[in-house]
């Protein structure tokens, strides 16, 4: 008959093993595990510590498993730091199998049934302390990332980025390249991020995401497609912007102008926040709306942005191509847009009226005949007026020699 070997003596005997089983351990990692070979030595030291770890900690749980039911917490917080960056949840799961393995092989030599029946325990409380380990990680990550993405998304809309703004971009994992703009609405309480993200990846784009208050804002920029090697671009910033529409309050939605990079997020940005600061001065504007369509309400509410870019997009083309145009423009807008009144004070036949007008809409790309339009054509005209040298302004207006 076979004597049943004690408590005490089964401890004795792991005590005496220990140092054979993790041997063993490693020599099977060694053997069967890809990725320990590839270690480096200091590494490959540190997985070999946290088994012995596991196999010292199993015999005290063993010898008094009530007292320290969480004693295999301890095997991964011997671990050093780098050796928990650089090891992923699988293969810890593939150290932890391995080990068990050795250890329940070498314990079929013990005809001791709670033996086996307490590696199978403890094996189970390494699995969920390794996962514990690295959900705790990874909270403290997404919670880093998070005040990250905070900070890097304040700097663009501050302007006030440093050297150090390139570095915490990688940090974060930016897929984007080349242009971007910034999406600026109302945030929705407790929205989903994640779901924001997702809609972003499906139209190959990556979004950086900041909520100041109750705005929302999302810099947005091109990813290129898995596996792709250029960028055929199928989807527009404003296709972006309108599928992610959803994930904002009800409100108006104000998209930025495109700008060639990442650090020059700042232009696009401060565009973006003048624009929904005075975008419900008009009345019918469409849900999402591009900032540069907001030029003239941004001009009348003191943004130097806007008023810069009337200047350069419709006084000075005016200007340098003809004065005829400028001042035919200046007369259709201040009659109250009729082509009789106009030719009336400029002495010229309706019909040279409207060849006029066509020029200014084939070189500026607004027609004043469309009411919207001759708002933001009579604003850059008020504008560029006030902002040019008074011997300019005298040039551009011959009645005024009179």
């Amino acid at each position: 008959m076979t004597t049943v070997p004690s408590k005490s003596e089964t401890l004795a005997w792991l005590h005496r093993i220990s140092g054979e089983l993790a041997t063993t351990t490693l020599k099977r990692l060694e053997d069967t595990v890809p990725w320990y070979r590839d270690m480096p030595p200091g590494r490959r030291s540190a997985v070999g510590l946290v088994a012995q770890a596991g196999i010292t900690s199993f015999i005290e749980w063993y010898n008094d498993s009530t007292s320290t039911p969480w004693i295999a917490s301890d095997v991964f917080g011997a671990a050093p730091r780098e050796l928990l960056r650089s090891v992923s949840l699988l293969q810890t799961l593939q150290l932890i199998r391995v080990t068990v393995s050795v250890v329940e092989e070498r314990i079929m030599q013990r005809e001791t049934a709670d033996l086996r029946d307490a590696i199978l325990r403890y094996s189970r409380d390494v699995a969920f302390a390794a996962a514990d380990v690295y959900a705790r990680a990874a909270e403290a990550r997404g919670l880093w990332d998070v005040r990250l993405e905070a900070l890097v998304v304040d700097s663009i809309l501050t302007g006030e980025a440093d050297d150090e703004l390139p570095s915490r971009i990688a940090a974060l994992g930016w897929h984007g390249h080349g242009e971007v703009a910034v999406l600026v609405g109302t945030a929705i309480p407790q929205f989903d991020v994640d779901h924001l993200r997702r809609t972003a990846r499906r139209l190959h784009a990556d979004v950086l995401i900041g909520v100041q208050g109750s705005r929302l804002v999302v810099v947005i920029g091109k990813a290129l497609p898995h596996g792709a090697e250029t960028s055929e671009d199928p989807f527009s910033f404003s296709d972006i912007a309108h599928a992610l529409a959803d994930q904002f309050a009800p409100g108006h939605l104000v998209l930025g102008h495109v700008v060639p990079s990442l650090v020059d997020g700042t232009k696009s940005a401060k565009a973006a926040l003048a624009g929904f600061a005075v975008v419900r001065s008009w009345r019918k504007a469409p849900r999402l709306v591009s900032a540069d369509d907001l030029l003239p309400e941004r001009a009348l509410a003191g943004d130097p942005l806007a008023r810069a870019t009337l200047v350069h997009r419709v006084y000075r083309p005016l200007q340098a191509r003809s004065s005829e145009l400028l001042l035919t423009l200046w007369s259709y807008l201040e009659s109250g847009r009729s082509l009789e009144a106009t030719s009336r004070d400029l002495f010229v036949h309706p019909n040279t009226v409207r060849y006029r007008l066509k020029r200014v809409t084939e070189l500026l790309g607004w027609d004043a005949t469309i009411p919207r339009d001759a708002f933001v054509l009579q604003t850059a005209l008020v504008v560029g007026a006030t902002a040019i040298p008074d011997a300019q302004r005298t040039a551009s207006h011959p009645r005024q020699k009179m």
